[in-house]
């Protein structure tokens, strides 16, 4: 089945929301009804889904906390589910297990409080499962629904073996002929395998090269879609998606040029920090005035988010403290929010890129699956040959902002 998301702009008063106050609007809908589903996902959840989650979650006898949401860098919590969960456990003050999904990636992230009995090797793993289990077309709901009827269990059940599986486990019989197995065979065998590695190694370089593939969030088996949107409705949604992300790009240039303005003059490592601020601030804003499709507006947001970045940072030592750390976003889809954990390697043809990646992006690499790259004019936005593809969007080469200041952005 697949699920399909209008994902409606936010309104226009939640936009200049603190984090504290939109983690408080979703703690006080939370202590009234224990799923939370945005205004924005509302038509694309019938009661009966939510029906599914609510019922399997109280079935665990402990508190259960549900919110889906979109998430994006630039709303109250930087894209960022672990603030969501910090500061709407700090509004509720409940005990409880707390999960948030973005309703466009589906991979929930969870959090307890106060409840001793639940163990994180459980939760981690029956978390995986619900995802092996629902498929990369299931909505957010479905997950979380298997994942409380998981969590119900008294232990996961096994998993249901794939053809491949099947053929790779054997007997204790036929382990029992192996040993009387002539070595020439065994020889014949080993050489079998390495060309089938390969194969597998060739065909993971064709997925990164051509970003084919199962779509984001692809944790099943590869299945036949039931339905194939048209050209023309795609194009409609990628003209709202582009102008919302310009609104919200627009919005936060504004509001970060005033912060600016109004920062006190800099001394010592302060001043490095508020003159890059000040730099990626201005490309940013060129960027965008020239901006010609998603790419371009996603690379202003890019250069937006470093300079919001290196204010923190200005704040900070101008207050005598040093700065959160704050990781960069994703590389192959700067949308997708933060980026996970230490940088990941990729490799291919000889050549290895160190870059920034989500949780989702590093699960398909892992997967030999291709990432859900930020599409281009060809496929992923890094088949092109602009700054962004040549850069991965500043994660690789010299600074951002000093290329768009010499207008390489253009060519």
């Amino acid at each position: 089945m697949l699920t399909l998301f209008a994902v409606a702009a936010p309104a226009e008063a939640r936009t200049t929301q603190t984090p504290a106050e939109r983690a408080r609007e979703i703690a006080a809908a939370l202590a009234r009804d224990p799923l939370y589903i945005d205004p924005a996902y509302a038509s694309a959840l019938p009661e009966t889904m939510r029906a599914d989650v609510r019922n399997k979650a109280k079935a665990l006898g402990y508190p259960v906390y549900s919110v889906v949401l979109p998430l994006t860098p630039s709303d109250a919590f930087e894209g960022k589910e672990s603030t969501v969960l910090t500061l709407v456990i700090d509004a509720l003050r409940r005990p409880g297990l707390y999960v948030v999904v973005d309703g466009g990636s589906r991979f929930p992230w969870y959090e307890v409080n106060e409840l001793p009995q639940l163990d994180e090797q459980r939760l981690s793993a029956t978390r995986e499962r619900a995802l092996d289990d629902t498929g990369y077309d299931a909505g957010p709901t479905e997950v979380l629904a298997r994942m409380y009827e998981l969590l119900a269990l008294p232990a996961l059940p096994a998993a249901t073996p794939t053809s491949t599986d099947r053929g790779d486990r054997r007997t204790g019989d036929e382990d029992h002929e192996d040993a009387g197995t002539p070595g020439w065979v065994v020889a014949l065998g080993i050489v079998v395998a390495g060309l089938v590695l390969l194969v597998a190694l060739g065909l993971l370089i064709g997925l990164l090269r051509g970003g084919g593939g199962r779509p984001r969030g692809g944790t099943g088996p590869r299945r036949e879609k039931a339905f194939n949107i048209p050209s023309h409705v795609a194009a409609t949604v990628a003209a709202e998606r582009r102008r919302r992300l310009t609104r919200e790009t627009t919005a936060e240039l504004t509001r970060l040029g005033s912060e600016l303005a109004a920062l006190p003059e800099a001394t010592g490592e302060g001043v490095r920090h508020q003159q890059a601020a000040l730099d990626a601030h201005d490309a940013a804003g060129r960027v965008l005035d020239s901006s010609e499709d998603l790419v371009d507006v996603v690379g202003a947001m890019v250069l937006l988010d470093q300079a919001r970045r290196e204010y923190d940072q200005a704040v900070a030592v101008a207050a005598g403290r040093k700065a959160d750390e704050v990781q960069g976003l994703c590389a192959f889809n700067p949308l997708h929010g933060r980026s996970l954990g230490r940088p990941t390697q990729v490799e291919d043809g000889g050549t290895t890129l160190t870059l920034p990646l989500c949780a989702d992006c590093r699960r398909a690499l892992e997967r030999g699956t291709a990432p859900a790259s930020l599409p281009g004019e060809d496929g992923p936005y890094w088949h092109g040959d602009d700054l962004w593809a040549q850069t991965f969007f500043g994660n690789i080469g010299e600074d951002l902002a000093s290329a768009v200041a010499r207008g390489e952005h253009r060519s």
